[in-house]
C-alpha cells in the first residue's frame, strides 16, 4: 500500500503585517512544531508576493537560501521548492546548486521547477518574459542541462536558449533529488510532465479538473511512452482550515487572507474525506497551506488527527 505524505508550506511572506525577525521566528515556530510528524516543508520561488498582499513593506523571503538554513535546522524534514522559476537561475548554476544542497542536506532535497508566471516580479527584477510557448521551452532546455550534468562529466549542451560547453558538476547529487515540475498546461507543461518528471504538482483546482488532468497526462504519457504510474501525483491547496468544530474551521477559513481559490474546511474527519478524494485519484502527497498562521494549532491538530487516519 503507498504511503501518503504530507509537505507543509512555509510560508513566503506574513500573513499578519509582521516584519523580518517575527516573521522568521513564525516560520520557525511552526517547523520546531510539526517536524517529525509532517514529511516535509515547501518554499515558493518569489520576490515580491501576490498582487492582492503586495505593499512596498511586505517581507519575502528567497527560496533556495531559506531552503539552505532551514534543511540545516531541521533535520527530521525534507525540503522542496514549490516551484523554481526556471528564469531566474542560469541552468548549469541551478544544477550545481541543487546538487550542492542535496549533499549537505544528506538527500533531503526535491527540486521544483516550473516554467514562471508572475509577470510583475520579471519585470520588477528586469528578467525577460516572453510569451508562455517560450518559458516552456526554455524549461525543457533546462531540464536537459541538468540532468547532463548530473550525469557526464564533462557536459555540453546547445540548445536554442541556453548552452554549456564542457561543464562539470562534482560531487553529482547521490541519490538524485526527484525532479516534480508544477503546472497543468495541458498541450506543453503536462507533456514535460510525461518526458521528464518524477513528480508532478498541480496547484489548486477542484477534484473534477486535477482528475481531468490526470487523463490529459495519462494520454501525454501513452504518447512519449512513460509509465504514468511512475510519476508521484501531488496537490497543493491554497488553504486548509482545520479544527475541533466545523463552526469554529469555517470561521478560521473566513478570517486567513488564503480564503479564495481551493479550500479544505471543516473538523479533522471532515478534512480525511476531502483529501480520500483526491487519494482516490491516485494523489500520494499532499503541500499545505493552513489557514491560521502563524498560529500552529491547525498544523498541529491535522498532523495528530488527520495524518495517521492515512498511515494506519
Amino acid at each position: 500500500m503507498t504511503q501518503i505524505k504530507f509537505g507543509w508550506r512555509v510560508p513566503d511572506f506574513p500573513v499578519d503585517g509582521s516584519r523580518e525577525a517575527v516573521f522568521i521566528d513564525q516560520i520557525t515556530h511552526n517547523l520546531e512544531r510539526i517536524q517529525g510528524k509532517f514529511a516535509s516543508a515547501w518554499v515558493a520561488d518569489h520576490f515580491i508576493p501576490w498582487a492582492r498582499f503586495q505593499s512596498d513593506e511586505t517581507d519575502t523571503i528567497e527560496c533556495l537560501t531559506t531552503i539552505s538554513y532551514l534543511a540545516g535546522a531541521f533535520p527530521k524534514l525534507d525540503f522542496g521548492s514549490i516551484v523554481l522559476c526556471q528564469s531566474y537561475r542560469n541552468p548549469a548554476l541551478l544544477a550545481k546548486m541543487a546538487a550542492n544542497l542535496q549533499a549537505f542536506s544528506k538527500g533531503r532535497f526535491i527540486l521544483g521547477l516550473g516554467a514562471g508566471w508572475k509577470q510583475d516580479e520579471y519585470l520588477a527584477y528586469n528578467y525577460d518574459f516572453p510569451k508562455a510557448s517560450v518559458r516552456i521551452a526554455q524549461l525543457a532546455e533546462t531540464i536537459q542541462i541538468i540532468d547532463k550534468l548530473w550525469s557526464e562529466t564533462p557536459a555540453t549542451f546547445a540548445g536554442k536558449y541556453y548552452q554549456i560547453k564542457n561543464a562539470t558538476c562534482e560531487p553529482k547529487p547521490d541519490p538524485r533529488p526527484p525532479l516534480l515540475i508544477g503546472g497543468g498546461g495541458e498541450k506543453l507543461i503536462l507533456r514535460l510532465v510525461a518526458q521528464y518528471a518524477d513528480w508532478w504538482n498541480f496547484p489548486g483546482g477542484s477534484l473534477e479538473n486535477y482528475a481531468h488532468k490526470l487523463e490529459v497526462l495519462r494520454g501525454h504519457c501513452q504518447a512519449v511512452g512513460r509509465n504514468y504510474d511512475d510519476i508521484v501525483k501531488t496537490w497543493a491547496t491554497e488553504v486548509v482550515a482545520v479544527a475541533e468544530t466545523e463552526a469554529k474551521a469555517k470561521r478560521m477559513a473566513e478570517a486567513s487572507p488564503f480564503n479564495g481559490g481551493s479550500r479544505i474546511v471543516g473538523t479533522p474527519d471532515q478534512v480525511v474525506q476531502a483529501l480520500r478524494r483526491f487519494t482516490g485519484l491516485g494523489v500520494t502527497y499532499f503541500m499545505l497551506r493552513f489557514a491560521d498562521f502563524p498560529n500552529s494549532a491547525g498544523a498541529e491538530l491535522f498532523a495528530q488527527e488527520v495524518i495517521p487516519q492515512f498511515q494506519s
